[in-house]
């Protein structure tokens, strides 16, 4: 396939991926809004934000990020082959031992519902810890289907077909509204913890209907849904060998989230509340962007190296690449070879324009997070049981969290390259020592560095998304130098980085004094004068990167204007 055709083909898929994740955010947004009218900051919040994550550790350690990484690159070769029935059969293979192993997890989750919650809740007590308890119970066999859906994303994203899967959480988040608003008047206030349980109903019929939407286009495509156990299928077998190493590595994020949650429980659950809501707004722009861009990036990635590793074989059939050497020696005897050298050039031409677009898009999402996060928060958030006080607390948790989106989302462009290589683990390393760092960070903000000093449960929580930001840094730091070793260097963006911050910096500046400036001395209603600030920042954005002659920003206008 020409480059031109495989980046439009690449650019198309990311802005499908991104149609999809949009809506689907737009969607989240409306659940969290009428989770805050309804339940605000309060314990059943909590309790509810904790029992979401508690079975989700089932979804995300064998759902979208593990799958896609380990399943996807798989299947995607064998389509660039031709190999379709091959394809089909390991699909169906794994399908079946990822819907036996949810079914197995889900088992033990709902039977040891009451230690799981006194493991990653254990500050939680008394009705707090028997409501979350209860909610857990209730979650756990609807995440069990969403990590089938998760199959179904596999299947569709190798296919090219990546909208209908990034948008069916639309349908989950459809769910917990309606479950909101039929019960939320007559089961709110003193029955707060009954309106829990009720939206966690509604969480597993949204988790249904997240599944049940994908599955025609899974059976047109593979023609049958067959169970299968071929384990002995050299597709299954290579699957099954990178999933552990992936679990491990993609899984990081998660379980800094889990030890986060750990740690936050001992703050109180208004806290956690707080930092469910904080984690809406700060992933969506490592969803929009991040996710996008490297979830359309990874069968790309897959299908060009397989392309590109048969080409270079050829061509060295009668000479040896001197990219290819370079692995050997005392030099690199203990690493990696270097990748041939046309399969190391396609793979940094790709990851050069991704890498430039994540940046562009998300360095000024994380200084909007930081310079007009209260804004944003309280246009979103304020209502019903949700104040001014419940806006400053969550901005506080955005503003460290905003501290590392950017390595974040670069960070999962440079795993995916290693997934697509069929090398896990480098990002299986980088993400322990996330973790670890993450961890001991956090232990120290929460209980030895509070005592000292004497701040109080929002600074700490502060602490805590602040430790995973530095975090993010640190693997990024860590894939990088693997990468370079592999490709003999990575396009990391720096020049753009700098600019989009500096432009960045100018507009959040600008945008916080018009608000400012409109609610005192204009006297505009407060949340008039707020919604103000985000067009403002990102006008002011996009023209002062379009007057640096920024190649994004042009292409974000034509885009713009074409719609």
């Amino acid at each position: 396939m020409p480059p031109q055709a495989s980046s439009r083909r690449g650019r198309g898929g990311a802005l499908a991926v991104g149609a999809g994740i949009f809506l689907s955010r737009i969607a989240g947004f409306v659940r969290e809004r009428a989770l805050a009218h309804y339940l605000g900051n309060s314990e059943a919040a909590g309790a509810f934000r904790a029992a979401m994550r508690i079975p989700n550790i089932l979804q995300n350690l064998l759902g979208e990020g593990v799958l896609s990484a380990s399943f996807i690159p798989v299947y995607s070769k064998l389509l660039a082959q031709g190999q379709l029935e091959e394809a089909r059969r390991a699909a169906r293979a794994v399908g079946t031992l990822l819907a036996l192993m949810a079914a197995l997890v889900t088992a033990l989750g709902v039977s040891a519902a009451a230690p799981l919650v006194d493991l990653l809740a254990p500050g939680f007590e008394g009705e707090t810890r028997e409501l979350t308890v209860t909610l857990v119970r209730v979650l756990f066999p609807g995440v069990a289907l969403l990590v089938l859906s998760a199959w179904c994303l596999g299947v569709l994203n190798s296919h090219r077909k990546f909208f209908l899967s990034y948008v069916s959480p639309v349908l989950w988040n459809a769910a917990i509204v309606a479950a909101a608003i039929a019960f939320g008047r007559r089961l709110g206030g003193e029955r707060s913890f009954d309106l829990a349980v009720a939206l966690a109903w509604g969480a597993v019929a949204g988790s249904a209907l997240q599944l049940a939407v994908q599955l025609p286009s899974v059976l047109r495509l593979l023609g049958s849904l067959r169970p299968s156990l071929a384990v002995g299928d050299p597709a299954v077998r290579t699957t099954l060998r990178t999933f552990v190493p992936v679990l491990l590595g993609r899984g990081s994020v998660q379980i800094s989230a889990y030890l986060d949650q750990l740690l936050a429980s001992y703050l109180g659950p208004s806290i956690v509340a707080a930092i469910g809501y904080a984690q809406t707004l700060a992933l969506l722009p490592v969803s929009l962007f991040g996710m996008a861009v490297s979830a359309a990036a990874l069968p790309e990635l897959s299908a060009t190296m397989a392309t590109a590793a048969t080409s270079a074989t050829s061509a060295a059939a009668g000479a040896t690449s001197p990219a290819s050497t370079a692995g050997s020696g005392p030099a690199g005897a203990h690493q990696a070879p270097a990748l041939p050298a046309e399969v190391a050039a396609a793979l940094r031409d790709k990851l050069r324009a991704s890498l430039r677009q994540v940046v562009f898009l998300v360095v000024p999402s994380a200084v909007a997070f930081v310079a007009i996060g209260d804004t944003m928060i309280a246009l979103l958030f304020e209502s019903g049981r949700f104040g001014a006080q419940d806006t400053q607390s969550v901005w506080i948790l955005l503003a460290g969290s905003a501290l590392g989106l950017t390595a974040s989302t670069q960070g999962r462009l440079l795993a995916s390259s290693f997934y697509a290589i069929g090398d896990p683990r480098p990002p299986l390393r980088a993400s322990l020592w996330r973790v670890t760092f993450t961890f001991v960070a956090g232990l120290v903000t929460v209980f030895p560095l509070r005592q000292a000093l004497g701040y109080d449960a929002r600074w700490a929580a502060f602490g805590l998304a602040a430790a995973s930001s530095l975090a993010a840094w640190v693997e990024l730091t860590l894939l990088r130098r693997a990468l370079a070793r592999r490709i003999e260097s990575v396009p990391l963006p720096t020049r753009l980085t700098l600019g989009a911050l500096a432009a960045a910096g100018a507009a959040g500046a600008l945008a916080a004094a018009a608000s400012w400036a409109a609610a005192g001395p204009l006297g505009l209603p407060r949340m008039l004068a707020m919604a103000v600030a985000p067009p403002l920042f990102g006008a002011t954005y996009l023209g002062l990167t379009m007057l640096a002659r920024v190649p994004e920003a042009a292409s974000l206008r034509r885009r713009l204007l074409r719609r």
